[in-house]
């Protein structure tokens, strides 16, 4: 390259610095109106009712099984988080956004690549090359045939003065920040699934067992009511209707073991495994639950919600978006750049003087687009828009998750209390029916008939006792489990 090149080189960039500046000022003229972003929801918005009175504590751990001691249940919800097909995917997902922001990101970057070609071409007499298409010594021209080659590096640099490229930099760390917390929301979603299939399959265990009792009552009722009524004490009726119960109870039966295999196999289905790899669940008794609602909710709701936090990042992502719509409607420069050597003689191709230098900065301002532009700012916008209404609607159903589980679960505190007076009351029943039979003054038949009548309510208390349980594990999830973002919870940088 000559200093006169130089020299040109550098007046081109100082006159494209000057052009970027003077069209910058006109161009927002190009912009037409573009509406603001609605408001997020407010602080006093994520708070319970004051008549929700619940226990207070802390919020869940990031081990929240653990809490209810079943060694069990810590092998099913590990091995989940390993291996689940719903986890691998939602890996992936983070892997393939993470690749989305390489893939930016080098876009950003100096671009060199090398280059080598050969053009066999017959010169035109009437075209650019017109005095090569013949033989002229003098001006080395040996036409009309030449055998043309290239051989350098070739280099681009995009200037990104008005940053559109940062801001799809930041919209595709934007994506990949939510595909993690989405990562973490099916991790609390897995784990909580597996929870609630495990305490199913441990309560119908348990309602098996208590089944079991009542038939074995229920059993003896049809024997001695048909003993009765072939001596003639009773009409036939109740034997039949003795009967009838025993064949429901046994019916129950039938369907609670059904329910056991059906629960196996939809834990079979989130872990992954096949059916030979399901580890055997035995009985256990059902644990007390354990969770309790955190002082106040406010804003580290949406910190600890993983689905908050995604929505959050998708926002924020939208954010960046429109950034870069907006930067493109103001003027892109760049500079491309070659070196190499380039002759129309082969043999010329390697020497001093078929060296060339291309130096080419340019300067490039959308004028008339067709209204593309704003087309396209005004799509971003009306996404962004989108989701800040979706953000919002989804932290006021977390508040109301919340409330909703935990009012359910203090209701059923209440019924569990109830019940179990009502247990306390049968029990006294049968037991004065088992000393008046002992004593000569009442019939076996009578203390069978109480001792159903306590199996009842006791499977009525075991159907409280489980629906309180998954009322436990639903409150630890609407809380977001052990999940904590590391990062501010609410939106920030509304353009």
């Amino acid at each position: 390259m000559t200093v006169s090149s130089v020299h040109v080189a550098s007046r081109c960039l100082r006159w494209g610095a000057r052009a970027a500046l003077a069209c910058a000022l006109s161009a927002c003229a190009l912009v037409h109106d573009d509406s603001k972003a609605p408001a997020p929801v407010e602080a006093d918005q994520i708070r319970l009712a004051s008549d929700i009175q619940f226990a207070q504590g802390d919020w869940p751990a990031d081990t929240w099984w653990k809490a209810y001691a079943d060694p069990q249940l810590d092998t099913l919800v590990e091995r989940a988080l390993a291996s689940s097909p719903s986890i691998l995917i939602a890996r992936t997902r983070v892997s393939q956004a993470q690749s989305d922001i390489d893939l930016v990101r080098a876009g950003t970057n100096l671009q060199v690549a090398a280059l080598g070609a050969i053009d066999r071409q017959r010169v035109s007499s009437n075209g650019f090359l017109g005095p090569y298409s013949g033989e002229q010594p003098l001006i080395g021209a040996t036409g009309p045939w030449y055998t043309e080659g290239i051989v350098g590096l070739g280099a681009s640099l995009n200037v990104d003065i008005w940053g559109k490229q940062r801001a799809q930099v930041q919209a595709a760390m934007g994506v990949r920040n939510a595909r993690l917390a989405e990562l973490a929301a099916v991790q609390l979603e897995l784990s909580t699934d597996v929870a609630q299939i495990y305490y199913g399959i441990q309560t119908t265990y348990e309602l098996i067992d208590l089944l079991q009792r009542l038939e074995g009552e229920a059993a003896f009722s049809v024997e001695a009511h048909a003993a009765r009524a072939g001596r003639g004490l009773e009409p036939k009726t109740q034997t039949e209707l003795a009967r009838a119960q025993l064949l429901a109870t046994q019916r129950q039966i039938v369907a609670a073991q059904a329910r056991v295999k059906q629960l196996r196999e939809s834990l079979r289905a989130l872990l992954g495994v096949g059916p030979d790899d399901l580890p055997e669940i035995r009985p256990v008794p059902l644990p007390l639950p354990q969770a309790t609602l955190p002082p106040t909710l406010s804003y580290e709701l949406l910190a600890r919600r993983p689905d908050l936090q995604a929505m959050r990042w998708y926002v924020q992502s939208s954010f960046s978006r429109i950034d870069a719509a907006k930067a493109a409607f103001y003027p892109s420069f760049d500079i491309k750049a070659f070196f190499g050597v380039n002759a129309l003689h082969l043999s010329d191709l390697f020497t001093h003087a078929s060296q060339q230098i291309n130096l080419i900065p340019g300067l490039y301002l959308p004028i008339f687009e067709g209204g593309r532009l704003n087309a396209n700012l005004s799509g971003a916008r009306n996404a962004s828009n989108a989701l800040i209404e979706q953000y919002n609607e989804t932290v006021l159903d977390a508040v109301r998750d919340v409330a909703v589980t935990a009012s359910r679960l203090q209701d059923l505190g209440d019924e569990t209390n109830l019940q179990t007076q009502k247990i306390e009351a049968v029990s006294f029943a049968e037991a004065s029916a088992q000393a008046q039979y002992q004593r000569g003054v009442a019939s076996r038949l009578a203390v069978t008939d109480a001792r159903q009548a306590v199996l009842l309510e006791r499977i009525a208390l075991l159907d409280i006792n489980a629906r309180s349980l998954s009322q436990d594990i639903a409150l630890t999830k609407s809380l977001g489990g052990g999940y904590r973002s590391g990062s501010a919870s609410t939106l920030s940088g509304r353009p």
